[in-house]
């Protein structure tokens, strides 16, 4: 299932093709294998505290999120082999580097996933 996840608060567009992992093979097997996430794509893992980029080819921002969807932490172009946690998150959303930043999304912001039209 793919998503809209639109930053409610700073009315921007975080990502138009995010994936939802929700089951243990979609959040373990997570982004690896892959070349690059392209603009716009990304993966919301459910549940999720903590994060690795071991083995992974290109860097990601990390937006985690309390079970309301509040963002309670970003981490901007963490690089392969990097470990990440937020332990106050149910959820994390991973994305291409750079698109925290462009988005301006922070600490505080309330997330809002759609079905993309």
């Amino acid at each position: 299932m793919q998503l809209l996840v639109r930053n409610q608060t700073r009315n921007t567009v975080l990502g138009a093709a995010v994936e939802l992992a929700d089951t243990s093979a979609t959040r373990r097997t997570g982004l690896l294998g892959r070349d690059r996430l392209a603009p716009g794509e990304g993966l919301w893992i459910v549940p999720c505290e903590s994060v690795h980029t071991f083995f992974m080819k290109f860097p990601i921002d990390l937006v985690y999120l309390d079970k309301r969807r509040t963002v309670r932490k970003v981490r901007h172009a963490v690089p392969p082999w990097r470990l990440s946690a937020c332990l106050r998150a149910h959820s994390v959303i991973e994305l291409p580097a750079g698109t925290a930043e462009r988005t301006g999304t922070s600490v505080g912001d309330e997330l809002v996933m759609e079905k993309p039209a």
